[in-house]
């Protein structure tokens, strides 16, 4: 049977949810409301963290460089999604397809290294308060972010040349919402071990690494908390960790039960993909952007003061 080299093939499409045509409406209705909650929130929360000076401190740095990574994360994908659910034009380019794989890896592993770097940065701060403004100098801070950003780029290069290379023969339908790297490596009619064996690689150091730094961190932190003899500032300990703790509980919730372990069965196996998988790729892909910056606001006293402020030009007291 002849086969069609991955050279000549100039797009691909995307089913989304096209199997079921009279509630796409209602998506689009509701995925355009929770992307416009995402631009606003996190470009408030930007905005906040650049302007306010209560909140020039690493911790409100690297949550300034999360609410940008979202708002670039979900302008990825979003906007196609939404022109497919509007228009029913549903193909992407084979060069569009390949930038969505790269921003979607690339932000996610940003993001994993990100919430790892304000774990130890809540550690430092806690367990160790006086040293704190050495530690977690200006240049430590900027250095540890742009390492994160840094390396989760290489990390998504790697990843999406090696998908990119692939032969995918006569089938370029894609069974999802957007060009997500495991439904893309379904359609390759080649051996994929060494996408299987970089990608679990990438796991352990862009998944497993950065949550056995949040686990260890929090677990010194906890023991620290408890050892203090005043309410208050167990209180205010808890307070300021409670916030980011939520965020990790529901991003790496969502993350590990797609990407924690691909296995050639599952690349190689049947080719539907369910609508539940579907509804949790959406949820990591738009609604954890979005409750972030309402979980910051709402948990965090600074954040939520400095917002308002913004939002109603008053002096914060």
């Amino acid at each position: 049977m002849d086969k069609i080299n991955q050279t000549f093939l100039l797009e691909f499409l995307l089913l989304g949810l096209s199997e079921y045509p009279k509630i796409e409406i209602v998506y689009f209705v509701v995925i355009l409301s929770m992307y416009l909650v995402v631009l606003i929130g996190n470009g408030v929360l930007i905005t906040a963290s650049i302007f306010d000076s209560h909140l020039h401190s690493p911790m409100y740095f690297f949550l300034g460089n999360l609410s940008f990574l979202d708002i670039c994360y979900t302008s990825s994908s979003v906007p196609s999604t939404l022109v497919s659910l509007i228009s029913k034009k549903r193909n992407i380019s084979f060069s569009g397809c390949a930038v969505q794989m790269f921003f979607g890896f690339a932000m996610g592993s940003t993001e994993c290294l990100l919430l790892g770097m304000m774990a130890f940065d809540r550690y430092v701060a806690i367990c160790n308060p006086l040293r704190y403004p050495v530690i977690m100098s200006k240049v430590v801070y900027i250095l540890m972010a742009s390492v994160s950003w840094l390396s989760g780029g290489i990390n998504s290069i790697v990843q999406t040349s090696l998908a990119i290379r692939l032969p995918f023969c006569e089938n370029n339908v894609i069974n999802h919402f957007t060009c997500e790297i495991l439904a893309v490596l379904k359609l390759a009619c080649t051996d994929i071990s060494l996408n299987i064996i970089t990608m679990m690689v990438s796991n352990m150091a862009f998944l497993v690494l950065p949550l056995l730094v949040i686990f260890f961190s929090y677990m010194f932190i906890l023991y620290t908390i408890l050892r203090m003899n005043s309410a208050t500032g167990r209180h205010k300990a808890f307070s300021t960790c409670s916030a980011h703790l939520t965020v990790v509980i529901i991003f790496y919730g969502t993350i590990l039960f797609m990407y924690a372990k691909p296995k050639s069965q599952e690349l190689h196996g049947e080719n539907k993909l369910q609508a539940s998988d579907k509804l949790i790729s959406l949820f990591y892909g738009v609604v954890t952007p979005m409750l972030n910056p309402i979980i910051y606001s709402l948990r965090n006293k600074d954040v939520k003061a400095a917002v308002k402020y913004l939002l109603n030009q008053k002096p914060i007291q």
